[in-house]
């Protein structure tokens, strides 16, 4: 286990210009992403620092001569971590003859495919062509754009629509299907403006499913090698910098040291580290489901060879769950229907002052995100009566059956059930006279007719009939947006934007934030991973033996 006094624990439980793909790693000109002082919050530290409270011989990345020549074997590729942007990194670099070795912590391949809904959006795919949808990427670039509010990595978008397309077909043409009706405009999330969005009956796993047969046939044939249960715990560096190998250590804590000529960085973000992601992303790490690998591996083996990471600063919370307790990061206890499209909304939400903060049927889901994003704790109550409990069509929480959903307003911390707004308010922990104003403002407008105040068209019912009821509902996300800063043929960079020789990454370890921004934009989270790791597997990476 690294660590670093003070600092993360790493667990060892569970339209700007694309370069030229084919030449511009070789010849230098290659377009840099964003400057971390324009749009990234960035994170930074020297090798020296970060070393510094490491302890053993295995934390020291310029290793010494005899450790290195137990390595005995030369790879053409070392890629960390066996998931979305792993897998086809090694498939495709194998296909061009490449000696690859793929080590992961966990004891199976697939990494967060397990979990993930596997949602992919690309232009000029089989699935649109089925349909008859004209698309192109321009359109597909305009529409992430807007969605994140122009705060993604133009240089990473760029390539990633460029190319999706072709990852999605090559995909179709290994067996991938998608629900029926798809691709669609969207779904949980802004809506395209062309249908390009699509994923298949069983999430992540049908991903997973196409690929990991790919991904056996390349190891049976010998291209690559496979090290399950064995985590990178230090990079290899020679005098200049340039990354050589990977230092692993096993489930029984034996160390060994591999030397590969291209090293990528594909084991995820930091969704399992609560200490890390709150320092990365300034607010806590809410629930407890992300990948339990994503530990922040990614992350501290980049920093320690002289990367930094930036795109903390775009976090952005999914719009409230209900939690299980107030532990962080905690257990989800159910969801919350919140989309005014599926069921008008009956209550108000309030935050902790008890103010009004929103509109409550605001057809935007990115406005209610980053509404939700500005309030104390990223907590909201939703707040109704007995005549909206009784006369409302379908509950807020339609998972649960009535029966539970009465029973937890006396048993649940999220719940509050009392016979006066005032009473309410101290149960609940929301003041009460701001609540008490709150529902007097959204009444009054009722009464008279008059326009709501903060713009909501459907208001049923008066809020006045008790006994009053509340529950808690918090942000959350099941991903990590800080991650590596990469240029535009993924080379993680130096703070100073001089790449570090050797070094590469893709999928989670470069953050959410670097292809989706400050927003959950369509497919740019899993359409990236897997197209990244398909480039530079297929284009990017360059060897000689």
């Amino acid at each position: 286990m690294l660590s670093k006094p003070g600092m993360w624990q790493t667990s060892s439980q569970p339209s700007p210009q694309v370069p030229n793909l084919d030449t511009a790693a070789r010849d230098g000109e290659v377009p840099m992403t964003a400057s971390s002082d324009e749009k990234f919050g960035t994170f930074n530290i020297s090798k020296r620092h970060f070393l510094g409270g490491l302890a053993g011989a295995a934390a020291t990345s310029v290793l010494p001569v005899w450790r290195r020549a137990e390595a005995a074997t030369m790879y053409d590729i070392i890629v960390i971590g066996a998931g979305t942007a792993g897998m086809p990194t090694a498939i495709f670099a194998a296909e061009r003859g490449a000696k690859v070795l793929v080590i992961d912590k966990a004891p199976i391949t697939g990494g967060t495919l397990d979990r993930s809904t596997g949602q992919i959006a690309g232009s000029g795919t089989v699935f649109q062509k089925a349909k008859g949808i004209v698309d192109s990427a321009d359109a597909h670039y305009a529409d992430n754009m807007r969605i994140n509010n122009g705060t993604a990595d133009p240089v990473l978008t760029r390539m990633f629509v460029d190319h999706a397309g072709d990852t999605i077909n090559w995909l179709a043409a290994n067996g991938y299907t998608v629900r029926d009706g798809h691709p669609v405009l969207g779904g949980g999330h802004e809506d395209f403006t062309t249908p390009r969005y699509q994923w298949g009956m069983e999430g992540g796993k049908t991903i997973y499913k196409v690929m990991e047969p790919l991904f056996t046939a390349a190891v049976k044939k010998g291209n690559v090698t496979l090290a399950l249960s064995t985590g990178a715990v230090d990079l290899i560096q020679d005098g200049k910098g340039a990354v050589v190998g990977v230092t692993c250590e096993d489930d029984a804590g034996r160390k060994q040291d591999f030397m590969g000529r291209n090293v990528v960085i594909t084991a995820g973000g930091c969704g399992a580290n609560p200490r890390m992601f709150q320092d990365l992303h300034g607010t806590a790490l809410t629930t407890q489901i992300a990948y339990p690998y994503n530990v922040g591996q990614s992350i501290l083996l980049g920093l320690s060879a002289g990367g930094y990471v930036r795109g903390g600063d775009l976090y952005n919370p999914l719009f409230g769950t209900v939690l299980a307790d107030d532990n962080f990061p905690s257990e989800q206890a159910s969801g919350f229907m919140s989309n005014p499209e599926r069921r008008p909304p009956w209550e108000i939400y309030v935050n902790s002052h008890g103010e009004r903060f929103m509109r409550e049927d605001d057809p935007s889901v990115d406005r209610r995100e980053h509404a939700l994003a500005r309030q104390p704790g990223m907590r909201m109550w939703v707040v109704f009566d007995q005549e909206m409990l009784s006369k409302a069509p379908t509950s807020f929480m339609p998972r649960w059956k009535k029966e539970k959903f009465m029973d937890a307003f006396g048993s649940h911390p999220m719940f509050a059930k009392a016979d006066s707004l005032h009473a309410l308010g101290v149960k609940a922990g929301v003041d009460p006279q701001g609540l008490a104003a709150s529902v007097a403002s959204f009444n009054a407008a009722i009464a008279s007719g008059t326009t709501d105040p903060k713009g909501r068209a459907h208001r049923p019912v008066p809020l006045a009939k008790g006994p009053f009821y509340a529950v808690r509902m918090t942000g959350w996300t099941v991903i990590t947006f800080a991650g590596l800063a990469v240029d535009g043929t993924l080379r993680v960079i130096r703070s100073d934007g001089s790449p570090i020789p050797n070094l590469f990454a893709a999928g989670e370890a470069i953050g959410g934030g670097a292809t989706s921004g400050n927003a959950y934009t369509n497919g740019a989270m899993v359409t990236p991973a897997l197209t990244f790791g398909r480039l530079l597997g297929q284009k990017m990476l360059k060897w000689k033996a």
